[in-house]
Formats: structure tokens, sequence, C-alpha cells
């Protein structure tokens, strides 16, 4: 069996990382979901010793690795002192207590981290509350009788239920009660907010959205100039953030939501549903894509896709291609009869690719260092007075 490994200086708080190989996911995307992945564990707040993967027909039942490969990470992990091992793909509840029998660390997969990364960044009641939520529906089919220190979140009735209740129905009933009570808070939550979404007006939507850490949060501040967080983490923005902006004399509202990402827990989709209402409602979306990730072309499609999921993909769209000034590429040697890769495309060549049939409705930029700005703000400006004077012709004569 094949492994790559990535061996780094282990620090206090480290991971490794494990993915597999198979028929659905070759060599070359597993590698590409586990730099995610390691990148979300830097997110998180860890650093990855070892990465390991297997060629696997079908997860193993019981540990999802098999027990070769099992007894190897055993071995690098009790060797070098790791404190989580992190699985690209989901566990069933079994194979987690299984692995934590066999590991004795702290056992994560994708989601579990994501939801894990989501806590740890909202900053808000709105979004701590559907943080909760989420990690109440995915903890709920999961329940092995693990979570009865749940009963005392009840407010001390110091209550077991019926004589001969189960302890794994008990806890059970505390999650239920745990999820229709948060979904009662965001219910009141939605309602404060559709308040405020009614109270601004009839100016034109226009929403930011895109995969994770592509550069929207910086673009909101040089729209609106404003100080919206930025940083080059995944997640960075939870809460939508709204902003007036005001280009020559045309005022809209824009907003920055929350970055997508590759295999998005079903339970972080659902439950940010008013957050995404900013996206459903608005006229105009920006899609601002990382021109310099090599997969931004799949990053592209979990957008679209994400977009479709909620109801949102049919909005006209102006598609931003950021990061300009970070775009990488090896050109080919002039014996190299190999067929040309994303690899080694200028940025030229990669613009004369599908993306010249985006016409008018594409934008290339730097954000970074304000390189495009100017054309960016008038694309955006064309489009929201295009979209004004349909809505309210009797004030075309102001623009």
């Amino acid at each position: 069996m094949k492994e790559k490994s990535t061996t780094t200086a282990i620090p206090q708080h480290s991971c490794v990382l494990i993915g597999v190989i198979n028929k659905f996911q070759d060599e070359t995307a597993s590698k590409e979901f586990l730099d995610e992945l390691a990148f979300l564990a830097q997110t998180y707040g860890l650093i990855t010793g070892k990465i390991f993967t297997q060629k696997l027909e079908k997860p193993d039942k019981a540990t999802f690795i098999g027990k070769g490969k099992l007894a190897e990470i055993t071995d690098y992990v009790k060797a070098h002192n790791i404190d989580v091992v992190i699985f690209d793909d989901e566990l069933s509840p079994s194979q987690q207590r299984n692995l934590e029998k066999v590991l004795g660390k702290k056992i994560l997969d994708r989601t579990t981290l994501i939801l894990e990364i989501f806590e740890q960044r909202a900053q808000t009641a709105h979004a701590k509350t559907q943080v909760q939520l989420a990690q109440y529906q995915y903890m709920l089919p999961r329940l092995t009788g693990m979570w009865t220190h749940l009963e005392r979140q009840r407010g001390g009735t110091g209550t077991r239920g019926g004589a001969g209740e189960k302890e794994i129905e008990t806890d059970r009933r505390i999650v239920r009660d745990k999820i229709a009570l948060l979904k009662e808070r965001l219910r009141e939550i939605d309602k404060q907010m559709a308040t405020q979404r009614k109270n601004r007006g009839e100016l034109i939507r226009v929403a930011l959205v895109g995969y994770t850490n592509v550069g929207k949060s910086t673009i909101m501040n040089l729209l609106s100039k404003s100080n919206v967080f930025a940083e080059n983490k995944l997640f960075a923005t939870l809460d939508t953030t709204v902003r007036k902006v005001t280009i020559e004399n045309l005022p809209f509202l824009l907003s920055d939501t929350v970055g997508f990402i590759r295999k998005l827990p079903t339970q972080l989709v659902e439950s940010f549903k008013s957050t995404l209402d900013e996206v459903r409602e608005a006229d105009l979306l920006i899609h601002v894509v990382d021109i310099s990730h090599k997969n931004f072309e799949d990053h592209i499609h979990v957008v679209k896709q994400t977009l479709q999921d909620i109801g949102a993909g049919d909005k006209p769209v102006i598609m931003v291609f950021n990061k300009t000034d970070l775009f990488t590429y090896t050109p080919k040697e002039e014996d190299d009869l190999t067929p040309e890769t994303r690899e080694n495309m200028s940025l030229e060549q990669v613009k004369r690719t599908w993306m010249k049939n985006l016409n008018e409705s594409v934008m290339f930029m730097s954000a970074q260092n304000k390189e495009g700005m100017e054309d960016f703000k008038k694309k955006i400006y064309e489009t929201v007075k295009a979209m004004h004077i349909k809505r309210y012709p009797y004030n075309s004569l102001l623009y």
C-alpha cells in the first residue's frame, strides 16, 4: 500500500491527517482534499505532523482504515505524542469509538473539524446559536451513551425519566430538547433580522459570495471603506456583514457572507439558512474566485452547487477572479510535447480558455494591491444602475 507523507517538527498541539485513495477519489484528488484539511487544521490551531493515505476499495466497518495502517498510525502517534487524529472522510459513531479506544487520542473527521472551527470563530449570539444547532443535529444520530453529562444542562432537575428508561433514550431526549430550544431561539433572531432587512428601504442588494478565503472581506473593506475582519484563514467571516455603499452618486447595499467549502456539513447549511437569506434576497451576486489557487475551477463548482442548494442559483452574477498578484505558473520546455495543463498556463492564457465566453460578466483584480479596482467599481456601478433604472424608471434622470 502506497503512502504519501509530509513530516514537520512536532509542536505541542499537533495532529496527523488520514485520507483514502479509491475509485471515487484518486491520488490527485486525495492530495487536494488533504491539503485543504491541513489548512482547516491550521485554522483550528493545529499543525500537521504527518499525512497518511491508504488505498481502499471500501472503508473498514470497524476502524475505517485497515489494521496494518492503523498499527502504523498508532506507533507514530505514540512516538511523537500527537494530540489529534483527523480523518478527511466522515466516520460512523462506531468507527470513531473504536479508533478512540485504539489510539487513545481525540478523533475528528472533516465534518466535526469544520463544526469545531465554526464554534471557535463564532462571535455573535446569532452565529453561536446556529453553530450549536448544527452540532446538536450532528450529535443526535451519533449518541452512544457517552452524552449523559448533558442532562446537567437541563436546569438541575435531577430526574432520569421513568423507571427503566435507557440511558441512551434519556440522552436523545435531552439533545432533542436542546435542538427545539435552539430552533425557537433562531426563529426569534430571524424575525428580528427580517425586520432589519425590511427597514433598509428599497436599495438594490448586492452579496459577495465565494469559496472560503478568497478575499471577500478585503473587497468588502475596499468598497465600503469599512473595517470588516479579514484574515488568511478559513471561515474568517461567519456573520453576514451589510454596509451601505455609494459609487459615484449611486447607493446600494453590500453584504459579505460566510465562505463555502467542499464537503460543507449539511447541518451547517441548514442551521445557517437565516444567514444565507442575504444571498437569497440579493439582486446581484459577486462571485469572488481565488485565481491563484490551483483548484479554483473546483471551487467555482462548489459555490455554484451550494447556491443552487440554497435557492440562489438563478441570480445575476459578476464573477471576479481575485488574487491575480499571486498567480504563478511553470512554462513548458520547448521540447515538451505533453498536453498543456493549468500549471503551465500564464494568466493571459488562462483568460483565453472558457473564461472568454463569460463576456462582460468577468473581472480580474488584486484586492490586496488594489489592481483592477476602478474597473471593478465601474462594472458594479453600471450593473446596479441598470437594475435601479428598471425597478425605478422615474428616478432614471438622477443617473
